[in-house]
C-alpha cells in the first residue's frame, strides 16, 4: 500500500473508519486511498479536516483529525 501524505504529515486510517467504509459499501482500500489522494480538502473546527471526492457512484467523504505529526481518518461516509 502506498503511503498518503498531506502537508508532510502521514495519513492513517482508524479501525472505526474501515468498519464504516465497509458498512457504506466503499471499497477499502482502493476507493479510500484514491479519494484521499484526489479529493477536495476543507479544514473545519480547530483540528479537523474533510476530504471529499466525487465519482460516478457518488461522493466519498473522509473526516480526519490533525494530531500534529499525523492525520488520523476517523470516519468514512458515502454522500449523494
Amino acid at each position: 500500500m502506498d503511503e498518503v501524505y498531506l502537508e508532510g504529515k502521514q495519513i492513517f486510517i482508524s479501525v472505526h473508519a474501515i468498519k464504516r467504509a465497509r458498512e457504506k459499501e466503499v471499497a477499502y482500500p482502493d476507493q479510500v486511498y484514491q479519494s484521499l489522494k484526489h479529493s477536495k480538502i476543507k479544514k473545519f473546527g480547530k483540528n479537523y479536516i474533510r476530504f471529499t471526492s466525487k465519482s460516478k457512484r457518488g461522493s466519498i467523504i473522509c473526516i480526519g483529525e490533525d494530531l500534529g505529526q499525523i492525520i488520523l481518518i476517523k470516519t468514512i461516509e458515502r454522500g449523494n
